[in-house]
């Protein structure tokens, strides 16, 4: 007798990437007995890890079997499968109970699949004797959340579950055959029934406040804080989305991590603390995926407040317009205000503010703000001036903002109309009165908000005898015509045409311009191509005489400094020694006799003293003695140190105004003696001691050197010369 028993389990196919995989093995596990006579032997249900790619192009593509190790080969078991995706998208081999994939899997479009498995088991009993194919099945344990049909081995559900509180149940069945008579033969099997998940439960915020700070200085985007809300469902029944509920500044957004189910509030504008110093805004949470049938647990979102903090940062000064545009009239004087830029801290502080200014010489500022020129303005060389303001706070120097500034100067007629060029006119002497010779026009430098228009008239003094006249032709130019029949160059080899030129600026300005006419001996035809020609070889010789003249000049003037510098150089390469004080004590040799007291013409007594100091009288040693004791005492004192620095300031002044010094730098030496020696001097030029006082006997004992000075000043002559 055949029968059909629902397999004791659940079959899950979990689609993870990238395949396929069970979310848990779900076995039957039979439940050992002590063997007795006419007793089933425990029967085992298996099958294999299933793995599936996504997107397959294979029709059809083996999962894994399902099989019973009692299995015998006499096809005495079929299997089929029940359930969502049966059928249609998986099939099982009702003899080998291998399972297929029949369709492309997409794990975006479905990533879970429940199926049951059906197997239908028969006898080895004969099932046309009696009872004893005829199957019983009864549960020993598994009530009272499961039942069992007694005839087919479906087991069903009893009562109400809850996975969140338990998820998975073992059953214990039995089956008998003989419909459970006395006699029959039995077998027992447990089975492990694990609960799918359902959206049954709604996530729900962890806390009902949620208090969070973001600086005023932080940027768009910056992550204020996370949020978090729990779930008990499991799988994708957890996905949740945050949104912002009640945040009419539009300042904050929020994002779920997908991997955290964390709710991230992000700044979407920048926050200021002067402004708005917080913001109370409401966040929701709901399941991403929500069945229709579980939408009734669903129906009221779990919500938190969110109070975000903005907290105070030292911020930059900001100047009231995002850049500064002025308007200055040229030839405004000197210190002409231009304009007032401001700034101001957005802090509380309020910090007073410095200014200053960058990329111009133009203009100034001063600390409250003003703008003032410094250099006259002329619109014709610059008609717009652009360069950057900065504010600085006081309090807080590292504080810096920069505005741009934009000034143009406004034109002022001070530019009165002139020729656009040099005009080279000539008269045949043969013109005819009233002959056009010249068609002329003006420029003016000067911007003229409307069209500008220029009048042209000859000077006052040169309308009344005036060769040529002018003809105005209000259309900005003029023409000049003979007022006179034949030129000779006998006579006039030139005119100078003053020529009057008014425009229409506010005030009118005149010019006076020269056109200069040369009188030209034409050909037959009348034309002055000749004379154009000729003036210009004319004036070609002129410009290169001039510039032969000029080359002239420059090279005498070249050679003209060369010998300067030359002769200053040699003037300098030796110093001259007669030039230079000599500090040491010296002995003047004369060859005439002098003539007497009153011959003041002889030398100069001046010349011969030196800065030495006057020596006192003392008494006399013998004279070789007292040369060699003051000279041994001269060698071992040095000059008195300020008597050193005066003599080299000397002889640095003396260098310094000296007019033959070299122009470069060079080593000048000096030898100097000191003053006041205890050796004392050998010359009585400048001795404080009378002649008739001092005795000069004594130079007759220094030998064949002092022998003139012993002549000189000995008795013999001393005598004479009193």
């Amino acid at each position: 007798m055949n029968s059909s028993s629902l397999l004791p389990g659940i079959l899950g196919i979990s689609l993870l990437w990238p395949c396929f995989m069970p979310t848990a093995d779900s076995n039957v596990e039979n439940v050992k007995k002590p063997r007795q006579t006419l007793v089933r032997e425990k029967r085992g249900w298996t099958w294999q890890q299933f793995d599936v790619p996504e997107e397959l192009n294979t029709s059809r593509y083996h999962i894994g079997q399902l099989q019973t190790d009692l299995e015998d080969g006499n096809d005495s078991f079929k299997y089929e499968l029940l359930g969502e995706g049966a059928n249609n998208t998986f099939i099982i081999d009702g003899k080998t109970g291998d399972i297929y994939a029949i369709k492309r899997l997409d794990r975006e479009e479905r990533a879970l699949y429940t199926l049951r498995a059906q197997v239908t088991a028969s006898d080895a009993d004969d099932p046309s004797s009696g009872s004893n194919a005829r199957l019983l099945y009864s549960l020993l344990q598994g009530q009272p959340y499961f039942s069992i049909e007694p005839t087919t081995g479906v087991i069903r559900i009893s009562s109400e579950m809850d996975r969140e509180l338990q998820d998975k149940y073992w059953v214990l069945v039995q089956v008998k055959d003989l419909i459970g008579e006395p006699g029959a033969l039995s077998a027992t099997t447990s089975v492990l029934i694990k609960l799918s998940d359902v959206n049954d439960n709604k996530p729900v915020f962890k806390e009902s406040f949620y208090r969070l700070t973001v600086s005023e200085s932080a940027p768009i985007g910056t992550c204020v804080g996370k949020i978090v809300a729990y779930d008990y469902d499991i799988g994708e029944n957890t996905d949740m989305d945050y949104t912002l509920e009640e945040d009419s500044s539009q300042t904050f957004d929020i994002i779920t991590n997908d991997e955290t189910q964390e709710g991230i509030v992000r700044l979407k504008k920048k926050v200021d603390f002067e402004v708005q110093n917080n913001y109370r805004i409401i966040a929701k949470v709901t399941n991403r995926q929500v069945p229709e049938e579980m939408a009734i647990y669903h129906e009221d979102p779990s919500v938190t407040i969110i109070k975000v903090i903005v907290e105070d940062e030292d911020e930059p000064p900001v100047f009231l317009l995002p850049y500064y545009s002025f308007e200055i009239s040229e030839g405004s004087p000197f210190g002409s205000v231009v304009g007032v830029v401001s700034a101001i801290d957005p802090d509380q502080r309020n910090s007073p503010m410095g200014y200053s200014m960058t990329k111009t010489r133009m203009f100034t500022v001063d600390d409250n703000g003003t703008v003032i020129t410094t250099h006259p303005l002329d619109r014709e060389l610059n008609a717009w001036y652009n360069f950057s303001i900065s504010a600085i706070e006081k309090y807080n120097i590292e504080q810096i903002s920069t505005v741009l500034m934009y000034v143009q100067v406004l034109n002022v007629n001070d530019h009165v109309p002139e020729f656009p060029g040099y005009y080279e006119t000539f008269v045949c002497e043969n013109a005819e009165a009233g002959q056009v010779i010249r068609t002329i026009s003006a420029v003016d430098r000067d911007e003229s908000e409307e069209v500008e228009h220029f009048y042209f008239n000859l000077s006052v003094d040169s309308t009344k005898n005036s060769s040529f006249i002018v003809i105005d032709n209000q259309d900005n130019t003029a023409v000049i015509l003979t007022n006179r029949t034949g030129f000779s160059l006998r006579e006039d080899t030139v005119f100078y045409l003053p020529i009057l030129i008014a425009d229409n600026g506010v005030p009118p300005l005149t010019g006076t311009n020269t056109l200069t006419v040369y009188v030209c001996d034409c050909d037959d035809s009348g034309s002055t191509e000749a004379c154009s020609n000729a003036g210009f070889m004319l004036s070609l010789a002129l410009r290169t005489q001039v510039a032969i003249a000029v080359l002239v000049c420059l090279m005498i003037i070249f050679g003209f400094v060369l010998f300067i510098l030359f002769l200053k150089q040699r003037g300098k390469q030796t110093l001259c020694p007669e030039r230079a004080e000599d500090f040491r004590e010296n002995i003047f040799r004369y060859d005439d006799e002098g003539g007497g007291e009153e011959d003041t013409d002889a030398f100069d007594i001046l010349e011969l003293r030196s800065r030495a100091v006057l020596r006192q009288p003392r008494g006399r040693k013998s004279a070789g003695e007292e040369i060699r004791s003051r000279y041994r005492e001269s060698l071992q004192l040095g000059p008195d140190p300020a008597e050193f620095r005066q003599f080299i300031r000397e002889k640095l002044h003396e260098a310094n105004t000296d007019p033959w010094a070299p122009p470069f730098d060079s080593l000048q030496t000096y030898a100097f003696e000191g003053t006041g020696s205890p050796a004392g001097s050998l010359s009585s030029l400048d001795s404080a001691v009378s002649d008739q006082e001092e005795n000069f006997d004594y130079l007759n004992e220094l030998g064949p050197r002092f022998r003139r000075l012993a002549s000189l000043f000995g008795s013999t002559v001393q005598a004479h010369y009193y």
